[in-house]
């Protein structure tokens, strides 16, 4: 007579009919669900009786928690319960899976956790895995990776990956469904200005905006993505910062220059036809002054 269940951490737990009803009312409303009918009122019951009648005819009085399962299954295909017994094979598998990422998430935390100056903690050349920051963004990086290979790949890829056959590069992040290690463009971004999302900023007129702006656009895109942020031709891209610099020094600077002639030349030396050339040249000049 079935007494014990041995469960899959080793603990033994008395044994209890309710828990099977439990398991095969799920598998019925499961079913159900999907196929639009009614649960029968009492069936599971009369099934997990059936169950238990199953296990004692083993002659032994302590069960594995999986020699039950496979007893419940059997027993719902007997009853003709074919749907049931293919919703609980789904329930259980769920669960086996569900209970396997927990082992291995509490294992690579464990790892983490206690590792010593390691390749484990040096997995990013980026960050350093020995500081209180570098270590909470590895459990992070873990639980994405962890899930992604148990919810978004192919079983068969994941365990590719995990056996060492193949590599997913940066697979912590496959779940966000971002790029990767982006370069950018300033000279396209800056033409015309640009949209940061909340507002618009116009084209930059000197080099001091252009260095400024590009830093902005490194941080802004490393918000929104993983990965490498870098400017391939930082010197091309910002040339026409330095142009645009350079034509407005050299034109104050110029202007400055013929002010300072024209007021410093005596009068005395110009002769009359010179003199309304000059006058005409300060009214045009202070006309340029003023517009600037």
């Amino acid at each position: 007579m079935v007494k014990t269940i041995v469960k899959r951490d080793g603990r033994v737990i008395p044994y209890t009919r309710e828990k099977i009803t439990i398991a095969i009312q799920k598998a019925q409303q499961s079913s159900a669900q999907k196929g639009g009918s009614e649960v029968i009122a009492g069936e599971a019951e009369k099934i997990a009786q059936k169950v238990e009648e199953l296990l004692n005819t083993a002659g032994k009085s302590e069960f594995d928690i999986e020699e039950v399962q496979d007893a419940v299954v059997e027993t719902l295909i007997h009853c003709d319960n074919a749907k049931t017994a293919e919703a609980y094979i789904l329930y259980r598998n769920e669960r086996n899976r569900a209970r396997s990422l927990k082992t291995r998430l509490m294992k690579s935390v464990e790892e983490i956790t206690f590792a010593d100056k390691s390749d484990l903690k040096r997995e990013n050349a980026n960050i350093d895995g020995n500081t209180a920051m570098g270590t909470m963004l590895q459990y992070g990086s873990t639980i994405s990776r962890e899930f992604c290979m148990d919810y978004l790949l192919n079983a068969k890829h994941a365990e590719m990956h995990r056996s060492g056959d193949i590599h997913i590069h940066d697979l912590d992040f496959y779940n966000m469904g971002t790029l990767t290690c982006c370069q950018i463009d300033l000279k396209r971004l800056f033409t015309g200005g640009f949209s940061t999302g909340h507002g618009f900023i116009r084209e930059p007129q000197d080099i001091m905006s252009y260095a400024a702006l590009a830093a902005i656009a490194i941080q802004s895109n490393q918000n929104d993505q993983h990965g490498g942020q870098s400017i391939p031709a930082f010197d091309y891209y910002l040339a026409d910062g330095v142009k645009k610099t350079f034509e407005k020094c050299i034109s104050k600077t110029y202007v400055k220059l013929v002010q300072c002639y024209i007021w410093i030349v005596p009068i005395s030396i110009l002769t009359t036809c010179c003199w309304e050339t000059v006058k005409q040249f300060r009214v045009h000049l202070r006309l340029i002054y003023r517009l600037r």
